[in-house]
């Protein structure tokens, strides 16, 4: 139940007790009389234990003073003492079940906050009975009841949930939340809240870990121009870890209460960070992004307008031009008119977690998923369940890429302070899609110096661009996420350097413990070097050209179009397997297929030949499938280079 919804009881409540004056109470003791409206006065002011104090030698004045029950039940209420708060109004339908219409729905409301759902239902069902009830506190009561029996079944079916505290290193005797990770687990950044000017104020600042042989080591402030004087909070990071969202409130370059600003990372060293401006922020309250893997989708939550609620998560993309686009609402699936909060996009790009209390539930807020499907649309958000979900009020969750660990904040008892981050294992049902990450370095063949270049991966099936990003200029190196059971091309592209094509496989069984590792050597624009075209495909025993070869065809019309000065011979190699002559013929063949796409394509045929090696430049052995498969190939050689 809402803070707001218990005042609003306690209120109304007290409003008919102003009436006692002028009714005739339960007790004819005027020593209890006395007491009990001394009580009110006191809790009328908030007063609860000098009013309980009072309440209780009303009781012992006459101990069936039901009016004296039930503002001790209130009072109790209020302080969290809900065992006390349920064994007063218990007893005020003990001794007049026909007293007060409104002390059904009171007891059910502390016996839900309390987790006993079993419990509260029939005490909604019995005041939905009543006649003349508040049409307000009706539909509370309808809507309240709804999720005590789903907690009652949910609590009955709990799923798996061992939470680990993450240790010293990361939590401190105050508050820390808000944990993100890179994509590799091995970088942690979260938000620590703690006290500075002798404890008056309380400082949100940005914290780091990294990891080391499975344990994080000692957490460092991350330091300016990130933190500041102000306070800094619910921060998103690219799986990378090369940009960071963030949100800043109060500030002279906000455009409302609280906006969304960005940090870029080259190196080790972080930019200053940006308002990322309108249209994504507005003059209302934006905050708690979430950014994809890549860095060109944020979900984020507002109170603008054109929402269905409070609170509702919104969408944004980064456009070609290098703006945002005008968010967008998610819409009444994952939206209600009441707040849906926190969310988290996971790597896989299409599995949304995210806190509510307008959804069927359990509590306060509670955590929920939903898929967006190959059309875009969100399913049903599925509650993920007791205990991840409670009676409580259940913040954020972070899904790492693997999809195995979750992490999150939590209260519970046996930790360092008055917040700490958790981690623990998802169980099967709440994972998102299998996703792994790719990871290497970009260097100069000839140097050994780290480059930043440009790069591209390519779902070969489909030929969609999945991902476009670059190398980091002081380490080149990169980090990339990708959906399992797809095959996959890699371009890497630098001016005055032979473009790179790799291609490998990411099957529904690879082992997501075990990242892929490519390192690519980038050679520098040279006569006669030669570069093998790794994801040129052709109809077995044929030179018909596949249509997954556009991709790599078309980046090499863009390279030839950026270098108009170079000519190319365009080679094809075969393995050993049958007659030499023919494997001679289907050589050319393939050749001037690929010189008939550039030609196509208005590549000047004077800049490109073609010739046919057969089997007799062989780059690996003949005596496997996979010596024989890299034989099979086809590349392309500098002729002519100013």
């Amino acid at each position: 139940m809402r803070k707001s919804t218990v005042i609003f009881i306690v209120l109304g409540i007290l409003m008919s007790f102003q009436g006692f004056a002028q009714r005739e109470y339960s007790t004819k003791s005027k020593k209890a009389i006395k007491h009990f409206e001394e009580a009110l006065k006191y809790y009328s002011a908030r007063s609860n234990r000098a009013a309980l104090d009072l309440l209780d030698k009303a009781i012992k004045a006459d101990d069936k003073f039901v009016e004296a029950y039930t503002v001790s039940g209130d009072c109790y209420s209020d302080l969290g003492e809900l065992d006390k708060a349920i064994w007063n109004y218990q007893k005020v339908i003990e001794l007049d079940p026909e007293f007060m219409a409104t002390t059904y729905k009171q007891l059910a409301d502390v016996q839900f906050r309390s987790g006993d759902y079993e419990g509260s239902i029939p005490n909604y069902e019995a005041f939905l009975t009543k006649k003349r009830v508040n049409p307000k506190l009706k539909e509370l009561a309808e809507r309240t009841l709804d999720n005590a029996r789903f907690g009652a079944v949910a609590k009955k079916k709990p799923v798996p949930f061992e939470p680990v505290n993450l240790g010293e290193n990361i939590n401190s005797a105050e508050y820390e939340y808000f944990p993100v990770l890179t994509a590799d687990e091995q970088t942690l950044v979260f938000t620590r809240n703690s006290r500075r000017n002798g404890g008056l104020d309380l400082q949100e600042d940005f914290y780091v870990s990294v990891a080391d042989e499975g344990k994080w080591l000692p957490a460092m402030n991350l330091g300016e121009p990130i933190n500041t004087d102000d306070n800094e909070g619910a921060q998103t990071i690219t799986a990378d870890g090369k940009q960071l969202f963030f949100i800043g409130c109060n500030r002279k370059t906000g455009l409302g209460s609280c906006d969304i600003y960005r940090s870029l990372r080259n190196g080790k060293t972080w930019a200053r960070p940006e308002n990322l401006g309108s249209p994504v922020n507005s003059s209302k309250w934006e905050s708690q992004p979430s950014v994809s893997s890549d860095g060109k989708t944020l979900y984020f939550v507002s109170n603008r307008n054109g929402g269905l609620g409070g609170m509702d998560i919104w969408v944004t993309h980064l456009a070609p031009n290098g703006e945002w686009t005008v968010p967008r609402n998610l819409g009444d699936v994952i939206n209600t008119p009441y707040a849906e909060e926190t969310p988290f996009i996971h790597p896989d790009g299409k599995t949304l977690y995210f806190t509510s209390n307008g959804h069927l539930g359990m509590g306060e807020k509670d955590i929920y998923m939903s898929r967006m499907d190959s059309t875009g649309n969100w399913s049903t958000p599925k509650n993920l369940g007791y205990p991840i979900n409670t009676w409580n009020d259940e913040q954020g969750l972070f899904v790492a890429a693997s999809g195995e660990n979750a992490y999150f904040s939590s209260d519970r008892e046996g930790g360092y302070g008055k917040l700490d981050l958790y981690s623990f294992k998802l169980y099967q049902e709440a994972r998102p899609a299998k996703v792994t990450y790719v990871k290497g370095k970009v260097k100069d063949k000839v140097t050994g110096k780290p480059l930043a270049a440009k790069f591209e991966l390519i779902d070969l099936e489909t030929g969609e661009t999945v991902l476009e990003s670059s190398s980091d200029p002081i380490n080149g190196a990169f980090l990339v996420t990708l959906p399992v059971d797809h095959d996959y091309a890699l371009n890497v592209s630098k001016n005055e350097y032979l473009f790179y094509s790799d291609h490998f496989s990411l099957d529904k069984d690879y082992d997501l413990s075990k990242p892929y590792r490519m390192d690519v050597d980038m050679q520098p624009i040279k006569y006669g070097e030669k570069v093998v075209l790794k994801n040129i495909f052709f109809e077995t025993a044929s030179y018909a050209l596949l249509p997954e070869s556009r991709v790599e065809l078309d980046k090499l019309v863009a390279f030839m179009n950026n270098n108009p000065s170079i000519s190319i011979e365009i080679g094809g190699h075969t393995d050993n397997v049958g007659k030499p002559e023919d494997n001679q013929l289907l050589s050319e063949n393939r050749s001037r297929s690929v010189r008939s796409y550039l030609i196509e394509k208005n590549i000047s045929e004077k800049r490109i030949q073609y010739k046919g090696y057969g089997e007799e430049q062989p780059i690996d052995t003949n005596e496997t499938p996979e010596g024989r498969a890299n034989n099979r190939r086809t590349e392309f050689k500098v002729l002519e280079s100013e």
